[in-house]
């Protein structure tokens, strides 16, 4: 006898039983945003912000529309209160806003494990990856940044200087071309700017050892990183972020590569020609001495983690220098009696006609040079916000714990029009004059560096590259600002460059560009 199959009927929701359960659904939203205002006021205590934020969105919204407008509002929401605090909501995480300069002090102070961990970006550590200096705390970051003072000595400092003068110039070559030999229109300068840093930044930091396709990838993968630095968080296939994740692991990987090629040429005797070169070769020494003591190998030596470590150079160097180079270029041209103090300081101690690059020598004795490029430095920080999460509850002030988990972000740039007389006024005398000293006066409002045991490592090495910029620019290329209505407002790229990108007019100056 066949089997006979039995249809069981499946109940369908019904209209009644959907209105039936809409009450519950209601009430469990209601809750939910019950709980998450509270929990946000429990938090916030006696702070400025928001009286009711948006459900796990909070203001994030606001942020990446108008992140100039929304930092502006918590700048103006912590000065109007006397605290030099502001909270607000972004993402799930309750955040702390830092105005005031002693406070953002205390934080850099104190980076460690029970206190605060610098995270660079408010999702930083899922797309920078693990390899990753700024994460680091103690003893064992302590000891990374021993090993790595060899790539800023003078000697190295010296041999990255003709490098970028080489390719300052390459570059300045092409933006000459571009602007018709002075017959052509204006144009925005960030994004060469950008593509010069990186070519500075390739050069400098792997030389030799990043070439042909491998460098067009790498500028590809990097470009997508900083797409990805703008983008909502969205860790999904297709999505900016996903894809700035994964361009950084081929970046640390590619890196990581360039650490082996450079240890084996530093194993055969090679001299050190770029950034890498001078840092394998004091860890090559390291590793030999613990391989003739019976010690494994010391810490943080492998290739890939290395690699992870200069994309934090790469990183650093690439968007704030970019940011820096094109505030100088608008402050020279809105200053024309600083541009002619830099172009005689220049030209008494450099010619174009030399057929040589600049030495460290000379740049050193170009003070009032230097000068210019701490203020511009000051006046319009790079970076102006250096982000950080609460690892534990820390007593910030008499009054204020910030709360586990916490992310909070001291402005440097705010402290940057702390303290400093005629903050507002870029003025190069306040660190080249010798009776004003502001520079010692007002050193703790000055945090375009940071503080503490994460200071920027390589400032030397940024600050000389702002001022081989300028001496480069000033001497080969005459300029013109093309002035429009708020052409120079801050806005996040994702460092702060002029709204406009720096548009300018170009022409060629000397009569021969150099050539060594």
């Amino acid at each position: 006898m066949a089997a006979q199959s039995l249809s069981v009927p499946v109940p369908m929701p019904s209209s009644l039983d959907l209105r039936a359960a809409a009450p519950f659904l209601v009430a469990a939203v209601a809750l939910y945003f019950l709980m998450e205002q509270v929990s946000y006021h429990r938090k916030k205590g006696p702070l400025p912000g928001p009286a009711l934020v948006v459900p796990f969105l909070g203001s994030v919204a606001h942020m990446i529309r108008d992140p100039t407008g929304f930092w502006d509002a918590q700048a103006a929401r912590a000065k109007r209160s006397g605290a030099g605090l502001a909270a607000d909501f972004l993402v799930g995480r309750f955040v702390v806003f830092i105005r005031d300069s002693e406070l953002s002090h205390r934080v850099f102070a104190n980076v460690r494990p029970d206190a605060f961990h610098l995270i660079g970006h408010p999702f930083g550590k899922k797309l920078f990856g693990d390899h990753n200096l700024i994460y680091m705390f103690g003893e064992d970051h302590k000891d990374l940044r021993r090993r790595i003072a060899p790539n800023f000595t003078p000697r190295a400092l010296s041999t990255y200087a003709a490098l970028q003068q080489r390719v300052i110039l390459a570059h300045l070559r092409r933006w000459l071309d571009r602007s018709g030999g002075g017959g052509g229109g204006a144009f925005p300068i960030r994004v060469p700017c950008r593509d010069m840093n990186l070519e500075t930044s390739q050069t400098v930091f792997v030389g030799p050892y990043l070439a042909g396709e491998a460098r067009r990838r790498f500028e590809r993968d990097y470009n997508l990183f900083n797409v990805g630095l703008m983008a909502l968080p969205i860790d999904l296939p297709c999505f900016a972020f996903r894809r700035a994740r994964e361009g950084v692991a081929r970046l640390v990987r590619t890196l990581g590569e360039c650490a082996r090629q450079s240890k084996a040429r530093m194993r055969a005797g090679g001299e050190p020609e770029c950034l890498v070169d001078f840092w394998m070769q004091d860890t090559l020494r390291e590793m030999d001495e613990a391989a003739a003591a019976g010690r494994p190998p010391p810490a943080h030596t492998d290739d890939e983690e290395i690699g992870g470590f200069m994309f934090d150079f790469l990183f650093a160097a690439q968007d704030a220098s970019t940011s820096s180079l094109c505030w100088a270029v608008s402050a020279l041209d809105s200053h024309p009696e600083v541009l002619a103090r830099v172009r005689a300081e220049v030209s008494a101690a450099w010619s174009p006609d030399s057929g040589e690059p600049m030495t460290a020598e000379t740049i050193q004795g170009m003070r009032y040079t230097q000068a210019v490029a701490r203020e511009v430095v000051r006046h319009r920080p790079p970076a102006t916000l250096v982000p950080h999460i609460a690892g534990e509850a820390f007593q910030l002030t008499e009054w204020y714990t910030v709360p586990k988990g916490a992310i909070v972000f001291p402005s440097v740039y705010e402290s940057s029009f702390q303290g400093f007389p005629d903050a507002e006024a870029f003025d190069p005398e306040r660190f080249f004059s010798e009776a004003r000293r502001e520079d010692v006066a007002y050193r703790r409002n000055f945090l375009a560096f940071g503080a503490g045991p994460h200071q920027c490592v390589g400032q030397r090495y940024a600050l000389n590259h702002l001022v081989l910029f300028m001496a480069l620019f000033v001497s080969v290329v005459d300029f013109r600002r093309e002035r429009t209505p708020g052409c120079d407002d801050p806005v996040y790229m994702p460092t702060i460059v002029p709204k406009d990108g720096c548009s300018v007019y170009l022409k060629q100056r000397c009569a021969k560009l150099p050539s060594f």
